[in-house]
């Protein structure tokens, strides 16, 4: 050639340039693990659709889930509820397999964001047949021994994951001030102070915090551990005459000194998520108390998880249940929930909810505060890493060698 050049170099300069190019055209920075996590968390909310937004604000049944449902809604969360099981006597693997079944129709939706299963490990995994069963939280006060129930965390978060699971609805740090409550041997004492030393099943379950942690954001150490979740936030354990879901009447002076001071160890420990109690305080119910959910606990305590209602938490905002769904959708949303435990009316809250957005009655800052304190749960637990069991730890299920006395 006249001009001394090779074609070859040529060539293959122009396919590097269009290699380096697609390459970037690729890249999203939410899936850079190397990227802070709240970084991540605002590119991935910056391509996020209404719908896709919402579906991670709606968890559901298992019962109901179907990888058509989960695709087209969306939906960030699954449970399994009391007795909820793959088959009976289901082993480690068939938990594990039907969890991973879930995440792979999650995972192939257009942003592939993954999906967090929640289940109620209360003192031990204790849905799951062969899993090692503890003592329940009234047995666990009563042995004064904080370490001991740490230990016990330790071993529950192995065998949550064992099955595939990543996120456990425990530990309830309810303040039972009457014997007559039918869930009095969920809480660990009636002694507030009691009752703060056993949070320590928190670091079980998540691991212990770096140093100079920041109170009120979640933590989670890896692969191994679980989301942990403190409930029922809060007074649940103080009903008058010790009815259930009923009204606890006290001044805010005492649900401060007796019911709150559980959750101010909770957030120093790194817990994930809080979930809101069924009861009222002072006539007003906890799952659309605003004061405390919003005013309180995110902007006072600076929670920055993600706030999780009780099963079907808000249908229970009207008498008859589920009487004005439209306003229990409204009321719970505004009051500062992010994630609604549906569990099964799945299509009629994303479209109530959907409809209220678009109308301006939810304002679009709401669901986006949702939104982004459940993806930053879900980056800060690895989960976008990880989203898939960990088939060596299936063994892990009833295993003894773990076990805190061992």
């Amino acid at each position: 050639m006249a001009d001394g050049g090779h074609p070859g170099v040529a060539l293959a300069a122009l396919l590097l340039f269009w290699a380096v190019l697609g390459a970037e055209a690729d890249y999203a920075l939410y899936k850079d693990a190397a990227q802070p996590v709240e970084a991540r968390v605002a590119d991935l909310l910056g391509r996020m659709t209404l719908a896709e937004k919402i579906g991670q604000m709606t968890q559901i049944e298992r019962l109901v889930a179907t990888p058509e449902v989960l695709r087209d809604n969306f939906i960030g969360s699954l449970l399994s509820g009391g007795g909820s099981v793959p088959r009976k006597g289901a082993t480690a693997k068939e938990w594990a397999d039907m969890v991973d079944g879930f995440q792979r129709a999650c995972m192939s939706t257009r942003l592939g964001i993954p999906m967090i299963y929640g289940i109620d490990a209360v003192h031990g995994n204790n849905n799951v047949y062969g899993a090692t069963i503890f003592p329940h939280n009234v047995g666990l006060g009563a042995t004064r021994d904080p370490g001991l129930v740490k230990r016990i965390g330790e071993a529950t978060a192995l065998e949550v994951r064992a099955t595939g699971i990543q996120y456990a609805f425990a530990p309830c740090i309810a303040v039972c001030r009457d014997p007559r409550w039918g869930r009095c041997y969920e809480s660990y004492s009636e002694d507030r102070r009691i009752v703060q030393s056993m949070t320590e099943l928190i670091p079980g379950l998540q691991g212990d915090v770096p140093k100079n942690f920041t109170s009120g954001m979640p933590f989670v150490a890896g692969k191994n551990k679980v989301v942990a979740c403190a409930k029922h936030f809060v007074g649940d354990g103080g009903t008058v005459n010790g009815i259930n879901e009923d009204n606890t009447v006290i001044n805010r002076e005492g649900l401060m000194n007796i019911h709150m001071p559980a959750y101010f160890d909770a957030l120093a420990k790194g817990v994930s998520t809080v979930m809101i109690s069924y009861s009222s305080w002072n006539g007003v119910k906890m799952h659309a108390n605003q004061d405390l959910v919003t005013g309180y606990l995110k902007d006072t305590l600076k929670f920055q998880g993600f706030v999780i209602s009780d099963w079907m938490g808000i249908d229970k905002l009207t008498t008859p249940y589920g009487a004005d769904y439209p306003y229990s959708v409204k009321a719970s949303v505004l009051a500062g929930l992010d994630m609604i435990m549906v569990p099964k009316n799945y299509t009629q809250f994303i479209s109530i909810l959907t409809g209220y957005v678009n109308s301006g009655v939810v304002p679009m800052s709401r669901i986006d505060d949702a939104v982004t304190r459940i993806l930053r749960v879900k980056f800060a637990m690895g989960l976008f890493e990880n989203p898939y069991a960990d088939p060596a730890l299936t063994e892990q299920l009833g295993k003894q060698n773990k076990l805190p006395w061992w």
